[in-house]
């Protein structure tokens, strides 16, 4: 009582002969009160000093370890309007499957015999580049007679220049023979006129001898003659080894721009066909694209694209499937101050929605429901969501992971780090301080080699 009355009632009224004063006013609870706060102090103070594991916790989902394994959606290469489905949300398909039959929207390959024609196309168009082939090859065998015949015409037209060369020393020799023969019939005619006109020689002699000289001046003209004959054959067989390779350089140029036209049009046949034989092959794995296949063994989980005779456009999501082997693994999400906290290969405790759990995250032996996981990889760029991805794989050397856990459900971890006292880690989180910053011991002995 607060005794603000100036009645005082306690006095005038003695409450220890009530049965309820009795046990009110007693003084052993006191003992006992004080007996339990020392005892919850000493326990306290003991839990203070017990070990206490060190976490960094995260908020993720399941996922597959390999990414080959996650769900995944399957697309048409090509633009197509749906004809027939061959199976349900739900089915099971093993790879290679038909899923989907689709048809063609655009125009261009409407025809049904569209690969058969471009193969048509192809063949004549090869037939045409092996003419155009054999068209270079005898034109090319065309040119080397050409050059085989200027050879022998130039090594006539040779001999024949070599020959009328000849011919000139042998002429030239002549007229100088004739103007010797000249020169000397000269001479005896002025001698015997001399001769003569001394009484010594008859004038007969003198004609004799006037004659002689005469014949032997048309015998020098003669000569003459013939020599300039034989230059003048000597120019004309120069001027038939011009003409002889101006002929023939006539012939070759007409016969290689014929090859080198034959040549143009095979190499634009050879590119006809290679586009041809190009189309042939776009054509034909096009033809397979009709049927949406399984990429790998897995479930349907849903049609994206439902009914008959829809239409849609390459590249757009036609049906969900989720492969049905894989190995399960956790994605979580840590903050930016605990990353450096995080290394490959350490241990991590993963607790699955939905599955029971009792959790003390700084003992992890008295926790109950969760499970091992090592670390395999921590991302290296931050998430749209402003924290850091970390992928877990299952520990090997702890339970194995439950085989109904669904890949997308969520799950909790625990990322197990030093052991300190309690009352450090009360401390440390009074104070907002991270966990204690280390490196395993894998990596401090690569440091130190």
């Amino acid at each position: 009582m607060l005794n603000i009355s100036q009645e005082k009632l306690n006095r005038k009224v003695d409450l220890s002969q009530y049965k309820a004063g009795k046990r009110a006013f007693h003084h052993r609870h006191n003992k006992w009160f004080n007996r339990i706060l020392l005892g919850f102090s000493i326990l306290l103070l003991i839990i203070l000093f017990l070990p206490w594991t060190q976490t960094v916790s995260g908020k993720g989902s399941v996922t597959t370890l390999s990414p080959e394994h996650r769900p995944q959606t399957i697309q048409s290469p090509i633009p197509g309007r749906i004809e027939r489905w061959y199976v349900q949300e739900g089915d099971f398909v093993n790879k290679g499957d038909t899923i989907i039959h689709i048809s063609e929207v655009t125009n261009q390959y409407f025809d049904p015999l569209l690969v058969e024609r471009t193969g048509e196309q192809l063949t004549a168009k090869s037939g045409s580049v092996e003419s155009y082939r054999g068209k270079v090859t005898a034109l090319g065998s065309q040119i080397n007679a050409i050059n085989n015949e200027r050879a022998l015409k130039t090594q006539q037209a040779a001999n024949k220049l070599q020959q009328a060369r000849l011919k000139v020393r042998s002429d030239s020799i002549d007229l100088e023979a004739a103007q010797t023969n000249l020169q000397i019939a000269r001479t005896q005619l002025e001698r015997i006129q001399q001769l003569q006109q001394e009484g010594l020689m008859a004038l007969p002699d003198v004609e004799q001898a006037r004659l002689k000289l005469q014949e032997t001046q048309a015998r020098e003209i003669s000569a003459r003659n013939r020599l300039l004959a034989s230059e003048n054959e000597v120019i004309n067989a120069e001027i038939e080894i011009s003409r002889i390779d101006a002929e023939y350089d006539d012939k070759i140029s007409k016969t290689e721009s014929d090859l080198f036209t034959a040549q143009s049009n095979q190499f634009d046949a050879e590119a006809q066909v290679s586009k041809l034989e190009n189309d042939f092959t776009n054509y034909s794995i096009r033809n397979q694209m009709y049927y949406i296949l399984a990429p790998q063994s897995g479930y349907i989980n849903r049609a994206l694209r439902a009914g008959i005779g829809e239409t849609f456009k390459e590249g757009e999501r036609l049906v969900g499937i989720m492969p049905s082997d894989f190995q399960l693994a956790v994605e979580t999400f840590v903050r930016p101050l605990d990353v450096p906290l995080l290394h490959k290969g350490e241990k991590v405790r993963v607790q699955f929605d939905g599955w029971p759990s009792i959790v003390f995250s700084g003992w992890e032996n008295l926790s109950f429901g969760t499970y091992g996981a090592r670390v395999v990889a921590v991302e290296n760029f931050i998430s749209p969501n402003g924290l850091y991805r970390v992928l877990l794989e299952p520990d090997p050397d702890d339970h194995p992971w439950p085989r109904d856990v669904r890949i997308g459900s969520g799950a909790s971890t625990l990322a197990l780090l030093e052991e300190v006292p309690i009352w450090y880690e009360i401390w440390r989180n009074l104070n907002g301080f991270p966990p204690n910053y280390y490196q395993p011991q894998t990596a401090a002995t690569d440091n130190v080699k």
